[in-house]
């Protein structure tokens, strides 16, 4: 019975991070024999759009971040940005002065992300909003790269991609996120041309003004949760990766642990309030995409790779193949433990940036369990430190 559980364990966590990219990869290939996905072309006339841009003292980026956006590709008189500053007490406002064409929502009441995108989206009068994080830079061609997806009366949400911007000399942390994307990106584009992706970035993310829901001012991952409610109606996720925010990464190893955590409990917390939402019974495709792109490594993964190991060494004297194998954890484990150490000493080598951040990565799952279940993380939080760009 342990040998069992422990291949079984084995199949699910190789799955969950590889396996499921092959399989998503020969469906999409075995979906292009029989359907070609249609070519999507700029629309004749541009419809209204509203550029949010949710931000909490963060002066020091805004005024790069606004002239990025009014610098975007798309007709003026069917544009409007919009600043929403609330419980900012830098000076935002006279940072934002320099731009007329701006719009500024402002109140003194800090009740997060979520709380100031539900109070924008009662002042936004445009058929789809694009929010877009105030640390980040949209290429040129965004907005019309994701308004042209809306064409479609089955879309009801476009995600961009986040591109992590690295140096050559970048930390672990940094250009660990810098991989775990370009993966997270190729999933996501597969997802979309199988059927829908499955949630979006907050980076970049877009949604039919009409499809919007209010969420509860605690929610922790808003761009996810209000993606997948939109999915749940029947509408489709469509990634972008044409329409992209870049962004510096991690400043530290602590900072982006911080920013995993908060994720993961959020993870938790979305898991439970979509429930009842999507079901293998309602969607049955998206659910199979949800369970195997998020909730698995989301939930099981990280205490299956400890079980695996634990297991591992009462099955030693099985044979020479669980030797193996048990030598091969200990050299990974290793490799990520002297990644944490060379990383804290500012000496950084490559090969060990993918077993350090896997490691990273399984335990904020575990962290941000036992926050969701405390209730200590807050939607209200202070970002993580992005490294200064050069």
């Amino acid at each position: 019975m342990l040998e069992v559980l422990f291949w079984m364990s084995i199949v699910v966590v190789w799955y969950a991070f590889l396996g499921y990219g092959v399989i998503l990869y020969l469906l999409v290939k075995l979906k292009g024999i029989f359907t070609r996905n249609p070519s999507v072309s700029f629309p004749e006339n541009w419809p209204e759009v509203s550029l949010v841009i949710p931000c909490f003292n963060e002066a020091d980026v805004i005024r790069i971040k606004a002239e990025n956006s009014l610098a975007l590709d798309y007709p003026n008189s069917n544009y409007k940005v919009v600043f929403i500053t609330d419980g900012s007490t830098d000076n935002f406002r006279e940072v934002l002065a320099e731009y007329p064409q701006v719009e500024i929502l402002h109140e003194d009441r800090r009740a997060g992300k979520t709380a100031a995108e539900n109070r924008a989206m009662t002042q936004v009068k445009s058929p789809f909003v694009v929010f877009t994080d105030a640390n980040t830079l949209l290429n040129k061609m965004a907005l019309k790269n994701i308004i042209r997806h809306f064409s479609s009366d089955k879309v009801g949400c476009v995600s961009g991609e986040k591109r992590v911007l690295m140096e050559s000399a970048e930390s672990a942390s940094a250009a660990g996120e810098g991989m775990y994307w370009k993966y997270e990106s190729f999933l996501k584009k597969l997802d979309s041309s199988l059927y829908s992706a499955v949630g979006a970035a907050g980076e970049l993310v877009a949604f039919r003004a009409t499809l919007y829901q209010t969420l509860p001012e605690d929610t922790i991952l808003d761009d996810f949760m209000q993606s997948m409610l939109i999915a749940s109606k029947g509408y489709k996720i469509v990634y972008e990766p044409e329409a992209y925010a870049m962004e510096t990464g991690s400043d530290s190893i602590p900072e982006e642990l911080k920013r995993k955590i908060r994720i993961s409990a959020g993870g938790w917390q979305s898991m439970k309030r979509l429930f009842f939402q999507i079901t293998p019974f309602s969607q049955p495709l998206l659910f199979f995409q949800y369970l195997s792109h998020r909730v698995l490594r989301w939930t099981i993964t990280p205490f299956l790779l400890i079980f695996i190991f634990i297991s591992n060494l009462f099955l030693w004297t099985q044979g020479w193949v669980y030797q193996l194998l048990m030598i091969g954890q200990i050299l990974f484990y290793l490799a990520a433990g002297l990644g944490y150490f060379l990383e804290n000493r500012k000496l950084r080598i490559k090969a060990l940036f993918v077993p350090f951040y896997f490691c990273l990565m399984n335990y904020a799952v575990v962290a941000g369990l036992i926050r969701f279940l405390k209730g200590s993380q807050k939607s209200t939080w202070e970002k993580a430190k992005r490294r200064q760009q050069q």
